[in-house]
């Protein structure tokens, strides 16, 4: 990786943390439909990323949320999970598409249908872990699973959004 693409991948990432810390932590849908566009800065990074390198930042950017939202470790916990089976979800996906490890993970290069098949997995897992630790107890679980769903397709529209205008 050259170093204009290190800087240009370290900008998107911030600005999608940013994003999440100033814009999309104050939006919520109807008490359900969170944002949480931030987990974008971890799944759009090329394959090619190290994978010890991919969980510390997945780790710290959960941590970083988890500062800015006060809640003690759970988008942590999501985010490193997510962080950690992007690689195998990767070579699933992209790979058995003849997709070779230099491939750009972004919407323009993989089209709509392989970039949600790529995106909505991992999303589901992010937020499902995310509000299945939060949840209190199993009194909870209706809510709970429209929690996921409709967080799962706000977060995800905002992230096709942001494909959709970035000229990455």
């Amino acid at each position: 990786m050259s170093l204009g693409e290190i800087i240009r991948y370290s900008l998107w990432f911030a600005f999608y943390v940013l994003l999440q810390i100033l814009i999309t932590r104050n939006i919520v849908l109807f008490n359900y439909a969170f944002c949480f566009v931030y987990i974008g800065a971890i799944l759009l990074l090329p394959a090619e990323v190290n994978r010890t390198f991919l969980l510390i930042l997945g780790f710290l950017t959960g941590l970083v949320v988890d500062v800015f939202y006060n809640t003690l470790g759970l988008h942590a916990a999501a985010t490193l999970l997510v962080a950690y089976l992007k690689p195998f979800w990767v070579d699933i996906q992209l790979e058995t598409k003849g997709a070779t490890d230099r491939v750009e993970i972004t919407l323009s290069e993989l089209g709509i249908g392989t970039f949600l098949t790529y995106l909505l997995p991992l999303v589901v897992i992010h937020h499902a872990t995310l509000f299945f630790i939060e949840m209190s107890h199993f009194g909870m679980l209706g809510y709970t699973l429209l929690r996921i769903v409709a967080s799962v397709a706000f977060t995800t529209l905002f992230i096709v959004i942001i494909q959709l205008f970035s000229k990455r």
